[in-house]
């Protein structure tokens, strides 16, 4: 019998291949078929899949998409909604701006370029893409920027911090990112988190509409918010009996909405 074995630091065994040779193949046919036997072929092309899989789910990138088929790879640093930090693989930082770009894939999660009216301006912003169907929900706010590992005292690296302000909608307006070039410190390193506001859009139907999901509810943001709902999730009689017989309008229970409503169009 015949092996290869991958360990890690540990001495932890994580991939363990066994094979017989063909001398030995006709003298164990009665033993137990604990192996599948591979030519040596497969089991390097297996071994390299694997190894191939380890590294990019440790290793994993998120996207800039400045048009379709044309794409940077890297690491997202932070986003203000207006525009997005990326760390190139040559550890470069490249900000882009919501007008220039379609889209950025940040763990996983897609934010999407889109026009909105600020302050009777059209603008763009990024919109963090929930549910995507006959109507679509999006969300502004939240998690700013990246989770950083700790910082070797030896190790100057730039700073990224994202400065909070008054925007004309939402969260995400008079939002600011800068980029430095001094050692990070602990208060620029804390995370900013905004507040998460709700778009809901469905074509045909007009503009987006904003719902502010969190905070206090108020007699009058609830009625905005089953507004919003019923002025989108139309023809669903039932659906809408739901909706206006629901007194307190969370981020879960939206979603739920609009999750059933998706699921009937389909």
């Amino acid at each position: 019998m015949r092996s290869i074995s991958l360990r890690d630091k540990g001495n932890n065994t994580l991939l363990f291949i066994g094979w017989k040779s063909a001398d030995s193949w006709q003298d164990e046919q009665q033993s137990p078929n604990i192996f599948r036997y591979l030519s040596m072929t497969k089991i390097l092309k297996a071994a390299a899949l694997f190894l191939g899989l380890l590294v990019g789910s440790a290793h994993a990138q998120d996207a800039v998409v400045i048009s379709d088929g044309n794409y940077v790879r890297g690491t997202i640093k932070a986003t203000n909604f207006s525009s997005v930090v990326l760390k190139n693989e040559d550890e470069s930082l490249s900000q882009y701006m919501a007008k220039d770009i379609k889209e950025f894939v940040w763990n996983g999660e897609t934010y999407v370029s889109k026009p909105i009216l600020v302050k009777k301006r059209m603008e763009h912003r990024f919109f963090k893409l929930i549910e995507q169907g006959a109507v679509n929900l999006y969300a502004i706010g939240g998690i700013t920027m990246a989770e950083e590992p700790p910082v070797k005292k030896t190790r100057i690296r730039p700073d990224i911090s994202v400065g909070g302000g008054t925007g004309g909608f939402g969260a995400g307006g008079g939002v600011g990112i800068s980029l430095g070039g001094g050692r990070r410190n602990t208060a620029a390193a804390a995370k900013t988190v905004l507040p998460v506001t709700y778009f809901i859009e469905k074509f045909g139907t007009g503009p987006m509409l904003e719902m502010d999901v969190e905070g206090v509810a108020s007699t009058g943001k609830t009625q905005q918010i089953r507004n919003a709902l019923l002025q989108k999730l139309t023809n669903n009689e039932e659906l809408a009996e739901r909706i206006k017989a629901t007194e307190d309008f969370n981020p879960k229970i939206v979603r739920e909405f609009v999750v059933t409503y998706n699921s009937k169009k389909q």
